[in-house]
């Protein structure tokens, strides 16, 4: 089985003056029926702050492809998610002047219903990053760190 994903990316900086130092690292991000994405390079490389960059993209689709992994399993498992939350980042380092990422680290906090385990919920994430398909995709360490809270029965 295999599928296929297309996009269109147009660089939306063309000027007169196409210097290193001053040409646009604006991009649009087109998906067929989907929202446009205002695209640039990290600040650090002389990008737009305002825009997203290929390393957020990068570090919200770990998360993502995690979070919706988890909840499939959880689902499927009949541990009940109340709410899900990711603070994740990973580290873009140069290392014998090559620049890549050397890690990157998912923090979600996640709210359960009451009389869940939270042992089984944690042991479910070690399942979902198992088989999160963007995770086993990067060549560098993707650390889960959960947290967990249990909903209590009263409320």
């Amino acid at each position: 089985m295999s599928d296929a994903f297309s996009a269109r990316l147009e660089w939306t900086g063309a000027a007169a003056d196409f210097q290193y130092d001053t040409f646009s690292r604006d991009f649009d991000g087109q998906v067929e029926g989907k929202p446009r994405l205002a695209l640039s390079t990290a600040p650090k490389f002389s990008g737009d702050p305002a825009r997203y960059n290929p390393e957020d993209l990068l570090v919200l689709s770990l998360a993502l492809c995690h979070a919706q992994t988890y909840l499939a399993i959880c689902a499927k498992s009949g541990v009940r998610v109340l709410s899900y939350v990711d603070q994740p980042s990973a580290t873009l380092e140069t290392v014998d002047r090559v620049t890549r990422f050397t890690g990157a680290v998912l923090r979600p906090a996640v709210r359960l219903a009451a009389g869940a385990d939270p042992a089984r919920a944690e042991r479910i994430h070690q399942s979902a990053h198992r088989h999160c398909f963007v995770a086993r995709s990067v060549d560098f360490p993707c650390l889960i760190e959960p947290t967990f809270e249990v909903d209590d029965a009263a409320s």
